[in-house]
């Protein structure tokens, strides 16, 4: 694992004092609270906590879903807390991948489409080139022989491929999971968990949402959370 810590030094994301506080009928809820954090070029790092210690809020915030209440957010060299929606949706879909726990496959396009998808929107390669690299992608997962297919034809693990083969269809620096392996038996989530590990190894930084510690040997360092708070930022490997 030294040369996924090495790259440390001139970290790929950089959050400082970052805090996200909602309003609700029941007064401030306090989502995330002075958080720091740094993650290097080709790590693979969890954020590690319980239900409602701010994970997905995290990861919501890195992503540029939901914009902070206060605090800075860089992404290599966007300052993602300043961008607009507009600026927002086109760096996300130029710069970052997300996975999501339950897959969300558009139900009506086979899975090439969905693939496909991230291309059409963000015109990162000429027509003539999504399809064939929708069904390459495909095929460096597994499932190349799915491509034809709706979701609903697919396992959950296949959808979850299908799902990761569409968040590196740009060719994005950075890949987002949140709870990917949640809905996944545990022989399907070794499967894609080493899928996360091989993009790490590839160059691309893997930041994960989980609450399943015994998947800990895949990551570089993990994070815990609590209350919003980081309380554990501790290396997952000796």
């Amino acid at each position: 694992m030294a040369e996924q810590n090495q790259p440390r030094s001139i970290p790929l994301i950089s959050l400082r004092g970052v805090s996200k506080i909602y309003e609700s009928a029941a007064g401030r809820v306090g989502a995330l609270e002075d958080v720091d954090l740094e993650v290097g070029s080709g790590e693979l790092v969890a954020i590690i906590g319980k239900s409602g210690s701010g994970k997905s809020t995290l990861i919501n915030l890195l992503t540029g879903i939901d914009s902070p209440t206060a605090g800075q957010i860089r992404v290599a060299a966007t300052e993602v807390h300043s961008l607009g929606q507009e600026a927002l949706a086109r760096w996300r879909g130029r710069s970052v991948g997300i996975v999501f726990q339950f897959f969300q496959l558009l139900p009506s396009l086979t899975v090439a489409e969905n693939v496909m998808l991230p291309m059409d929107f963000c015109g990162t390669y000429p027509p003539r080139e999504r399809r064939p690299r929708a069904l390459g992608l495909l095929a460096e997962l597994g499932i190349g022989d799915q491509a034809d297919k709706l979701p609903t034809a697919l396992s959950g693990g296949q959808q979850q491929r299908a799902a990761i083969a569409r968040a590196l269809a740009n060719d994005p620096s950075l890949l987002v999971a949140d709870e990917p392996t949640g809905n996944l038996d545990s022989r399907t989530a070794e499967d894609v968990m080493q899928l996360f590990a091989a993009c790490a190894r590839a160059g691309k930084t893997v930041v994960m949402a989980t609450h399943e510690r015994d998947l800990g040997r895949y990551f570089a360092r993990s994070v815990t959370l609590a209350d919003g708070r980081v309380v554990e930022p501790a290396s997952a490997r000796s």
